[in-house]
């Protein structure tokens, strides 16, 4: 079975690129625009990562991986922050809020390719939730 990536901004060209490219790599994609419509994807198709934008509306991607991070189920669930946010603070944010990976934008997707492949190969199984 595919390993399974959820991918959230809120800019539909970056969705579909990295859609596209992620796809070519043989994983199952699926699709957020923000960091609450996240937490809903993430309940709904358990993905095995997450690559979250920063700036979005309704919730930035920041508070969504605080939520990711406070919940037992999702506590381990490897995410990527992909943001254009490059600044120190804002990567110390990202580090400290539970980043697993901190990619900035412009993005160079055969490096987001090559992160995501190491994240998901290095992943130990997981339980499939029941619902």
């Amino acid at each position: 079975m595919a390993k399974r990536v959820l991918v959230v901004d809120d800019d539909p060209p970056i969705v579909r690129l990295l859609q596209k490219r992620l796809e070519q790599e043989g994983l199952e994609v699926v699709t957020a625009g923000d960091g609450a419509t996240c937490l809903l994807a993430v309940e709904a198709h358990h993905p095995d990562l997450v690559v979250l934008d920063v700036m979005m509306p309704v919730m930035d991607g920041f508070q969504a991986l605080r939520v990711l991070r406070e919940k037992p189920e999702t506590r381990e669930l490897p995410v990527i922050l992909l943001t254009a946010r490059r600044e120190d603070v804002d990567v110390t944010r990202g580090w400290s809020t539970g980043a697993d990976f901190y990619l900035t934008k412009p993005l160079v997707l055969d490096e987001l390719v090559l992160v995501v492949q190491r994240i998901l190969q290095t992943q130990p199984p997981q339980e499939t939730a029941q619902t």
